[in-house]
């Protein structure tokens, strides 16, 4: 049974809202980064991997806050985008900023693995 806007969010979800919402920010802040270095950072492939991953993240956290019954299947596709970003991001290994970027989206999309099993 979905759950009301009265009903607060179960631990497990408040914990995936979190990590997205961090998520979220840390592509959103390395598209910056990534645009002001340039050069290979700044190719298309790789800041549409980090747009998705963090547009992924953003509808994650507004389907999971409104109880939707379609959050799982968003944090499904969220977990992808977070996946692939993070092959992305690791193509930068002496990259500070690229590596905390890889390991925010690996810790997103378990998280999200988690809520996509979730049936409702």
């Amino acid at each position: 049974m979905p759950y009301t806007l009265d009903d607060p969010l179960d631990l497990n979800m408040q914990k995936c809202v979190q990590i997205c919402s961090d998520c979220n920010n840390t592509c959103t802040r390395t598209i910056a980064y990534c645009m002001t270095m340039g050069g290979k950072h700044a190719e298309a492939a790789h800041l549409k991997s980090l747009l998705d991953c963090a547009e992924a993240c953003a509808a994650s956290v507004h389907f999971m806050l409104r109880g939707s019954e379609l959050h799982p299947q968003v944090c499904g596709v969220c977990a992808e985008a977070c996946e692939r970003c993070a092959v992305s991001c690791e193509q930068f290994p002496n990259d500070a900023q690229m590596r905390t970027c890889a390991e925010t989206c690996r810790r997103c999309a378990q998280s999200c693995r988690e809520m996509a099993a979730v049936k409702v």
